[in-house]
């Protein structure tokens, strides 16, 4: 009955994993009674770590319940081996009493898995101090909630965290985006015991007596550890709350990659579907589309420059989430994913800040030359004439760069935009946009792979990137088209105004690089992602 109950309650938190798939969330209560301390620990595994954990159990997800229930109390045993206790400065070992494993569907039909362990901790009689740090998975992002409660005939002196469940043991997360994920790791509290042991059977808990056991406790918060990942809101990954382009539970493509058959016109849907959530996923905040028109619309690019681009975001794309994968798959044991991400990340911003430089240089270059020339006209021209002369004439002199706005010379042309595209750019510009590998490509790539179709992950991973590389192709397009629509004499007579374009442009797109590099370092914590 009880592990009926526990398949219940995890079923409702199956949605919850507010801060993606590489999540591991944690929840800690600590109920202080007459006889201890009792410890209860859970750990709501994402679908990544839940399919490193089972790799390293060599097991799969249909392995029985009792091979699974002996793998989960093993590594009960060794998660609270990292949960750092001292009572009155000396270090105590909880004691594994109960150990509840569940695992389920996720994202892409990937499993994942609830391990829920109560322990008892010694306690000292008549009161004492209890210090604790959980250390475990340091570097994964997650829920991370510590709640201090008593019960009858113990009063609490000082507490760390308040009694207030937010969670419900990682069962129901609040649904309101403004609440943001607690980051607790480390708690303090101090207690002493106002009746006899033999009281402290009671099952009501300090919050019902507070009338019998005197004023609650003084709630004061301690220094927490650094999150291991950027703040992210608590909301339900339903396909209604998850943001455009997730992969989430019991979705089309999941259900897909859960079939042992397909047929033609189902794989043609499964590619569509992809392709769909790669567009959706570039429409969301962080995917260089504030840098691609930055980049275009400063520069004279043309539709085949847009095309070019699409082409190495879609590749670049498509290997990092493949190499990411095989990492995911060999490496599991060695590294974190999500801190590889974090690392590319950085990367891909320096990356653009430095062909954010590159363009600055040149268009200042072009910019220092823009006074250099001088007309000695005697005759009305908008910058825009089509005969032939002499340069060197008597009273017709001038001299001017070429590069620095539109003229027409004898059949030659050239613009008051610096023609400075190059393909060495561009190439810099889509690596760096399509380097760092999203969640949902990598959910969709290990799905497969756990389901032994390779093939297909490669076939919908690939879908998915050019969803993505399309929308960028399609805004850098939209660019060019919408500053062409100006008439050759508007941008003529206009030329001040997009030489102040040109320089702005590249200025932009180095501060967005800086802002994603300083995001993927953790030194901003933002509310909001750059488009």
């Amino acid at each position: 009955m009880k592990r009926i109950s526990a398949l219940l309650l995890f079923s409702v938190a199956l949605f919850a994993h507010p801060m993606g798939n590489f999540s591991v969330n944690h929840y800690t209560r600590l109920e202080v009674t007459a006889r201890g301390v009792q410890l209860r620990y859970v750990l709501d595994l994402a679908e990544i770590p839940t399919f490193e954990l089972l790799r390293n159990w060599q097991m799969d997800r249909s392995a029985p319940q009792a091979q699974l229930d002996i793998h989960g109390t093993e590594q009960a045993r060794e998660w609270l081996k990292h949960l750092r206790i001292f009572v009155d400065g000396r270090p105590v070992q909880a004691q594994l009493e109960s150990v509840r494993t569940t695992i389920a569907d996720g994202a892409g039909n990937l499993p994942i898995l609830r391990v829920d362990m109560s322990a008892d901790v010694a306690g000292i009689p008549g009161g004492g101090k209890l210090e604790l740090e959980d250390q475990n998975f340091p570097d994964r992002a997650g829920w991370k909630e510590i709640v201090i409660d008593s019960t009858t005939g113990v009063s609490l002196v000082r507490a760390s965290q308040p009694g207030k469940d937010l969670s419900k043991a990682l069962t129901s997360y609040p649904p309101d985006p403004t609440v943001a994920p607690p980051q607790d790791l480390r708690a303090e509290l101090q207690w002493r015991v106002e009746k006899p042991a033999v009281l402290a059977s009671s099952s009501k808990s300090h919050a019902a007596l507070s009338a019998e056991t005197g004023p609650r406790a003084v709630i004061s918060p301690i220094a927490q550890p650094k999150p291991a990942g950027k703040a992210s809101s608590p909301a339900l990954q339903t396909a209604q709350a998850a943001p455009p382009g997730s992969i989430v539970r019991g979705d089309y493509l999941s259900q897909v990659l859960h079939r042992r058959k397909l047929t033609l016109p189902v794989l043609l849907l499964a590619i569509l579907a992809a392709f769909g959530l790669g567009a959706a996923h570039a429409l969301t905040p962080g995917h260089g589309k504030t840098i691609v028109a930055a980049y275009l619309v400063g520069s004279r690019g043309t539709f085949r420059h847009a095309a070019f681009l699409g082409i190495i975001v879609t590749f670049t794309h498509t290997v990092a989430v493949f190499v990411l994968g095989l990492a995911t798959l060999f490496l599991f044991r060695y590294i974190v994913p999500e801190k590889i991400t974090l690392i590319l990340g950085a990367v891909s911003g320096l990356s653009i800040v430095a062909v954010g430089a590159w363009m600055l240089r040149k268009r200042l270059k072009h910019s220092g030359h823009f006074h250099s020339h001088s007309h000695v006209h005697h005759h009305h021209h908008s910058h825009s004439h089509n005969h032939s002369h002499d340069h060197g004439s008597t009273g017709h002199e001038h001299t001017h760069d070429h590069d620095s706005h539109s003229h027409h010379h004898g059949g030659h042309t050239h613009s008051h935009i610096p023609d400075e595209i190059s393909w060495g750019g561009l190439v810099a510009l889509g690596a760096s946009g399509g380097l760092v590998p999203c969640e949902s490509g990598l959910i969709l790539l290990l799905g497969a792979i756990a389901l032994g179709r390779v093939g297909l992950g490669l076939i919908l991973l690939v879908a998915f990137s050019l969803g993505l590389a399309i929308v960028l192709m399609t805004i850098g397009i939209l660019v060019l088209y919408a500053r062409n629509l100006l008439p050759e004499r508007t941008r003529s007579s206009g030329f001040r105004f997009f030489r102040l374009i040109s320089i702005a442009s590249p200025a932009l797109v180095m501060i967005v690089g800086l802002v994603m590099t300083g995001i993927s370092l953790g030194w901003i914590q933002p509310k909001w992602m750059i488009g």
